[in-house]
């Protein structure tokens, strides 16, 4: 047991983080951090903890237990089977268009061959920019919130703006026909915790903007409760799959396409390998996810396929 002490406190603390991570969540600035840290920050020590181990001949199997608990947790064991889905949707947040065209965005959109296209921070800074975008994607219904657009293929039967607790933005409900029923669809991009605040020890500031995505999250499920039939929401969260914000939209909306069907760690924010768009539904099971190639944005596009 001495000789792999340093196994047990690897497996140990991995355990404790993803624990307090998930159960804990934003009820504590420090299990908030824990919680939407990149997880690939516990495989940093795996290959030292492994290393040492193997070279000691003890604790081999405690290191191994731990280094695929925080895989596993990163997601990159993740691997559900898939089949095509009728009913293909993309959530896709283009970055007011600052990183990229409207040839290069819509090419993207195109190729994914979606029935809805639900785009955040489209409160594009470019002159023109949403005009030529949309011209670029034909055969669309285009319904507009504040900083979020929904397209639809599917015959649009109405579009309510909901205020968005603590910011300008709104979320976009947008009711479509698909297949004789009626499907809601939530367009949605929520607020961020503010947790590199944090740097500069600005607490209070973390604590405001946890609050407001609470309040965020809270209107949501009031929203979602208040109708029936299938419901379908997307959007950029700013919300890793883990935390008590997390849990409550899976409860209230629906379970994650990608825990169902996805494959792969499925980042949609590369640049701090974290998944934060995310596809949740009711009433619709999902047959497919994949995160699509980078095209003009900080963010990478979700397509997902339901039956």
């Amino acid at each position: 047991m001495v000789r792999s002490r340093l196994a047990w406190l690897y497996l140990l603390t991995v355990a404790l983080i993803w624990a307090l991570g998930e159960w804990v969540g934003e009820r504590t600035v420090p299990t908030l951090l824990l919680a939407y840290a990149p997880p690939l920050l516990w495989l940093l020590p795996a290959p030292l903890v492994l290393g040492w181990t193997l070279w000691r001949r003890r604790g081999v199997a405690v290191a191994l237990a731990g280094t695929l608990l925080a895989a596993g947790g990163a997601g990159l064991l993740h691997w559900r089977p898939q089949t095509d889905g009728p009913l293909r949707v993309v959530t896709f947040n283009v970055a007011q268009g600052l990183r990229g065209s409207p040839d290069e965005i819509a090419a993207a959109l195109r190729a994914a061959d979606a029935d809805l296209l639900l785009l955040q921070e489209t409160n594009f800074v470019r002159p023109g920019f949403r005009e030529a975008l949309l011209a670029r994607l034909p055969g669309y219904a285009v319904r507009t919130g504040y900083e979020v657009t929904t397209l639809s293929r599917l015959p649009v039967l109405s579009a309510t703006n909901h205020a968005a607790p603590g910011t300008r933005r709104t979320f976009l409900e947008t009711r479509v026909r698909w297949r004789g029923q009626e499907v809601r669809v939530l367009n949605v991009h929520l607020g961020t915790v503010l947790v590199s605040s944090v740097r500069r020890g600005d607490f209070d500031r973390v604590r405001q903007t946890r609050d407001v995505r609470t309040a965020q999250v809270s209107r949501l499920s009031a929203i979602a409760g208040k109708g029936t039939g299938p419901l379908l929401l997307g959007g950029d969260l700013n919300t890793p799959p883990r935390g008590l914000a997390y849990q409550e939209l899976r409860r209230s909306v629906g379970p994650d396409a990608h825990d169902l069907v996805g494959r792969g760690p499925g980042w949609t924010f590369p640049g701090l390998w974290l998944r934060i768009d995310h596809l949740m539904a009711q009433g619709l099971t999902p047959t497919r996810t994949r995160v699509l190639p980078e095209s003009g944005s900080d963010h990478r596009a979700l397509l997902a396929e339901y039956r």
